[in-house]
Formats: C-alpha cells, structure tokens, sequence
C-alpha cells in the first residue's frame, strides 16, 4: 500500500496511517439474572447462547451463578463459548479479608486459591477480586441507603483493615502466577469503595498478577475522577447500564467520557457490560451493547 506526498510515493506506514479498532465487548452473565430468583432459572448455558445471539466479543462468567465447579461442567462452558464464538473474557468471584479473625482470612485465601484453579481450568485469564466488607450493615440494601459506607468493626479500624487485606492477597499471588490467572481488586466496596483505597492495596503489594478491575458504577462521587485514578492499571472494565430504572441507585454515566478517558491511558481490553437496571434483560441489554461500541475504541497505526 502506497501513499502519495511531495511528488513522490512512500510506504504508508512511513507517511503514517491510522487504524480505529473497538475494543471488545462482553457481557457478565450476571446482566441476565440479577439475582432475581433461583439461579437456575437462568443456567449458564443459556446466557452463552444469548450472548452470542445479540453479537458480543464475550463473556464474563459469574462463579456464584454457576451450576458446579466440577471439572465436566467447567470443561463443557469452554466448549460451548468457544463453538458459540466468545471469549471467555472474566471470571467474578466473592470473597472477603476485612475480618479480624485469622481464621475467617485463612478460609478465604484457601478460597480465592481455589477460585483462581477454578479460572485456570475455564481458561480465564482475569479473575475480579473484594477486599470484602466489614459485614456491619443489617443487610446489602442497607449498605446500599447508605452509599456503601459501612462502620468497621467494633475495637479496630481502616488501618488494620489494610493490614488484612494486604496481608490476604499478597498470599494469593503465588497462586495467580502459577495459573497465569491476573487477579483484579475491583472498586466493590469495603477498603475498594474509593479509588484511593483500591490504588494503596494494589500499589503497596506492587504485583504483575495484581492490577485492577474498574467498575464504572461502584462510585457515588467523583466518579469519572476516581475512575481516572484507576485506569493505568485496568485489566478488566465492568461497564454499569441502568435501563428501567437502577435496582438501588441510578447513575447517569457518560460513556463516550469515559471511553475518551481509557483511550488516554491506551486501554485496549475487555469492556463487559453489567446490566442493573429493572428493564427485561433481552431488550436492555442489546441496546447496552449498542451504547458500548459507540463508546469504547482505540487508534492503532502511526500518525
């Protein structure tokens, strides 16, 4: 291919040329449930086929949605994803450190270990991670009214909080690096509900195999500041949609800003769509998608 300039032709890629590539899209199979009801009501396997229907690059896995952890049905999800033509893209799991019993934080290191095999055999390159909650509130709504600010536990504080929690995932690490699994501390409440915390955890362990997983819609303020913060670090963006209305809150995000945003920081990964709103799923999430891949792309190529 060649360019024309000053009366003689050059190779384009010496007269500079720009390539513009979207950045692959993929859903959480949480978009789909919600926790609404029984989790078999909405299998695993239908969220695939669903997916694939509507046109996205992938799928990010729910593990507490999931059937088994058995090895059969972990290998039978990577099969059908691969014939439906999706990546794999994301594993989300629940765990928690912020705990001043020892053996609470043990159980949930073995847990996190053998969550991060569990990724390893689907074949998941990234797995989202909690600092978990100091489990003060009545109830998960109640954290909500409140904005995810929780009290710590009686007798201690933030402080020995990070302790905790640091303490926890460093001792994950081996794990991830033997699985090749990049584990990302998501902004979900706890020690993560600010950017600031989720910046001293990840910036204090200074890891390759901890980075970050951005939930665009786990700020309550400041959010495209704090969202900032945490974008030269980002594996994984969790993208929040809220049509018909947010199940707790509703935040009116602007995706082509924060599509401008990543593309600063040269973010060319995974942007999965979390749906949480009360519309049906099968309309919501098509036109979530739709929202997406006008908003979230990058530039290759010289200029």
């Amino acid at each position: 291919m060649w360019a024309c300039g000053s009366g003689k032709e050059q190779p384009a890629e010496e007269a500079g040329s720009l390539d513009i590539r979207h950045n692959p899209i993929g859903v959480s199979t949480y978009s789909f449930w919600q926790f609404n009801g029984p989790k078999e009501s909405v299998p695993i396997e239908s969220c695939i086929d669903h997916a694939a229907a509507m046109g996205f690059d992938g799928i990010e896995l729910l593990l507490m949605q999931m059937a088994s952890e058995e090895n059969g049905y972990l290998q039978k999800l990577k099969k059908r994803a691969f014939h439906s033509g999706l990546d794999l893209c994301g594993f989300s799991t629940h765990q928690g450190f912020l705990n001043p019993d020892k053996a609470y934080r043990d159980e949930n290191i073995r847990l996190t270990k053998h969550q991060i095999e569990l990724a390893y055999r689907l074949g998941i390159p990234t797995m989202r991670l909690n600092t978990g909650r100091w489990g003060t509130s009545e109830s998960f709504d109640h954290l909500m009214e409140n904005r995810g600010i929780e009290p710590a536990i009686e007798g201690y504080t933030e402080e020995d909080g990070f302790i905790w929690v640091i303490d926890s995932i460093s001792q994950c690490l081996g794990k991830a690096e033997e699985c090749g699994v990049v584990l990302g501390l998501e902004n979900h409440w706890g020690l993560g509900r600010t950017a600031a915390g989720v910046r001293r955890i990840v910036d204090e362990i200074n890891s390759p195999w901890l980075k970050i997983t951005m939930d665009t819609g786990n700020f309550l303020e400041n959010s495209y500041e704090q969202l900032e913060q945490l974008a030269p670090d980002t594996y994984l963006v969790q993208a929040k949609t809220y049509y018909g209305g947010g199940k707790w809150y509703t935040l009116d995000l602007d995706y082509r800003r924060i599509g401008e945003m990543l593309r600063k920081h040269n973010y060319r990964g995974y942007i999965s769509l979390e749906f949480e709103g009360n519309e049906d799923p099968m309309t919501a999430i098509p036109k979530s998608l739709e929202l997406l891949r006008e908003s979230f792309y990058y530039k290759t190529g010289l200029e």
